[in-house]
């Protein structure tokens, strides 16, 4: 079985050049020193540490999966050691402030190794995910104590942390949420009720658990207006030593199609003693620090399945010998060629290629405007890359997380028989995969917090600031030799998005359902374009070094031509989507009830 290996240069290409990482952490950390030398000796050093002691789990985390007895979780073999060495090695504590133990680096450089750890094993990588989101709300909304009781311990990874919000009566619908929190005469609050679905509720990686929880306070407002946001750990802090178990507790961890080795679990709180975090009523408010945190951890995932998948792809199409090329026999001294020369398997795997390859494109992207939103002096620089991610946190999650059971589906069919079986992965990577488009909100969900509130909300100025901010770019796309053609196909899309974004936010006031039907197909859009913006990027950056004379040329040469796939081969998609969405909503909306009821309605005599 062909094991994941970090796609050090790849990461370093999409960074360090189309990005350029290193002037970015000049002008927004200018006091850091952090160069280009400094960031690949990272990369290889997290990618050697996963390589050693994250990606030999993976297999067991899914054979085995997490144990539960007793209200007790065990993780499978070697998740344990693995969190070990991370803590030890310091890589929590990577982009938190010094004043808790953190090393002080930029948010944007944790992002460059989620991916390594999300594609090594998906579901040890959950419960760093949920630690960081527990770090990030608290440096936000923590008071001074809090910090100070909580931060250093998730900082060096001691402590894990969680997201409580749903519960068995509610998915994404936080308004119905019914756990509560008394308030008691020493300030605390005492917290009952049920949440499902908990990440890492209960695992044996840390000695303690902080979980950050959404629940009402008795005569609350009805609604999300009611919502306040609370500090449940597992054994309440005695000073530098843990006291007495709190009461919450594990009642059972869910059977999943995937990621056995994350453990999701329905926990219990029983008069638990909880923490305020913010201002009563303001939850949901202070919760989306963590969810927005989530959402881009979701997307990251996505980007390791997809790499994940293509890595076994390709290294089995590069040796798996099958039939004869249609133009003739290639290797004429083996009884057959090998399956690389097909063009169908070579589409799947370009495919697969440019997702990856694109999709991390997209996600620096948006961790530098993570960065400048969080540490720029310049309020203009700071609005600006705030209103950006706004805008594009939810299509990286929503349209990475559909494509990469695209390109996990097209891994399988590259194994033909064999991608169907467990022996080489590829279907665990697709189980894995599966819930990352219904974590953290669905892509429905993602589409319409895009289309509605993000750009309809803005009457479509959010967007179209974007797009004028990108357009300087796009006209030095005329630089590259032969991609007038490619350029000119770009601007007439951007023309019609336009357009139908105007007609969209027109329609959704006379009509919010007009949004609702066509949500999905906008982000989907959306997505393909903004990979295609990051290609077009590519693209101008490979051709300027190869024109200057690069050592690396073979290895920009094939970025040209991935570039050149992405702009000829997926792009398209891009139309039937702006040809879907502006389809009258009323052909999904008129149609009965009944007619999805099989009982109801009766053919014939």
């Amino acid at each position: 079985m062909t094991d994941y290996a970090a796609p050090v240069d790849d990461i370093r290409f999409s960074s360090l050049e189309v990005s350029d990482f290193a002037a970015h952490y000049a002008k927004t950390f200018g006091d850091l020193d952090l160069g280009a030398d400094d960031i690949s000796a990272l990369l290889e050093a997290f990618g050697e540490f996963c390589a050693g002691e994250v990606v030999p789990t993976n297999r067991d985390g899914d054979e085995i999966g997490c144990r539960f007895s007793n209200g007790e979780v065990t993780t499978p073999p070697g998740f344990r050691e693995a969190w070990k060495s991370y803590a030890d090695g310091g890589w929590p504590s990577l982009d938190q402030s010094a004043e808790f133990g953190g090393q002080g680096l930029p948010p944007s450089l944790t992002t460059l190794l989620q991916e390594v750890s999300a594609a090594s094993n998906p579901a040890w990588h959950v419960y760093t995910v949920a630690a960081h989101g527990a770090m990030e709300t608290l440096v936000s909304h923590g008071t001074p104590e809090q910090k100070e009781t909580y931060l250093g311990k998730l900082v060096t990874g001691q402590w894990g942390g969680t997201m409580c919000l749903t519960e068995p009566h509610c998915g994404s619908d936080l308004g119905l949420i019914r756990t509560t929190a008394s308030p008691q005469s020493d300030g605390t609050y005492a917290m009952s009720g049920t949440k499902i679905f908990i990440s890492g509720g209960e695992h044996d990686l840390t000695e303690n658990i902080v979980h950050i929880v959404l629940a009402r306070l008795p005569g609350s407002p009805a609604g999300t207006k009611g919502l306040s946001l609370f500090i449940v750990p597992k054994f309440l802090p005695d000073g530098a030593s843990l006291g007495e178990r709190n009461g919450v507790y594990c009642r059972s961890i869910e059977k999943k199609m995937g990621i056995h080795g994350s453990s999701t679990c329905e926990l219990e709180f029983d008069a638990a003693t909880a923490y305020l975090i913010g201002e009563e009523n303001r939850g949901l408010q202070a919760m989306f620090t963590f969810m927005n945190s989530a959402r881009l951890g979701s997307a990251v995932g996505a980007l390791g399945h997809i790499e994940q998948g293509f890595q076994k792809a390709s290294s089995y199409a590069l040796e798996r010998r099958q039939m004869r090329s249609i133009s003739g026999a290639k290797d004429s001294d083996a009884p057959a060629d090998r399956i690389i020369v097909h063009p169908d398997v070579r589409r799947m795997l370009m495919i697969q290629k440019a997702f990856a390859e694109g999709g991390r494109m997209l996600i620096h992207d948006l961790a530098k405007s993570l960065d400048v939103s969080g540490h720029s002096s310049s309020e203009d620089e700071h609005l600006a890359a705030s209103r950006a991610l706004e805008l594009l946190t939810p299509v990286a999650k929503g349209f990475l997380t559909e494509v990469s059971l695209e390109c996990a589906s097209l891994a399988i069919q590259c194994f033909g028989g064999h991608g169907y079986v467990r022996d080489w992965g590829v279907e665990q990577n697709y189980r894995d995969c599966r819930i990352g488009s219904i974590w953290e909100g669905t892509t429905g969900i993602q589409s319409l917090d895009l289309l509605a509130r993000k750009v309809a909300g803005s009457g479509g100025e959010t967007l179209f600031a974007y797009l004028d901010a990108i357009a300087p770019e796009i006209e030095r796309w005329d630089e590259v030799p032969d991609w007038s053609e490619r350029r000119a196909e770009f601007d007439a899309l951007i023309a019609e998005w336009r357009t139908a974004t105007t007609a969209l936010v027109q329609k959704g006031a006379r009509n919010p359902e007009a949004l609702g039907a066509a949500s999905v197909d906008y982000l989907l859009l959306t997505g393909y374009m903004l990979l295609g913006f990051h290609w077009g990027r590519a693209a101008r950056k490979s051709h300027e070094k190869i024109a200057a004379g690069a050592a690396d040329a073979p290895f920009l040469a094939n970025k040209l031509a991935t570039s050149r796939f992405y702009f000829d081969h997926i792009l398209p998609r891009a139309r039937f989507h702006l040809t879907a969405l502006e389809r009258p909503a009323e052909t999904i909306m008129s149609v009965e009830e009944t007619a999805f009821d099989r009982t109801a309605l009766t053919f014939g005599a």
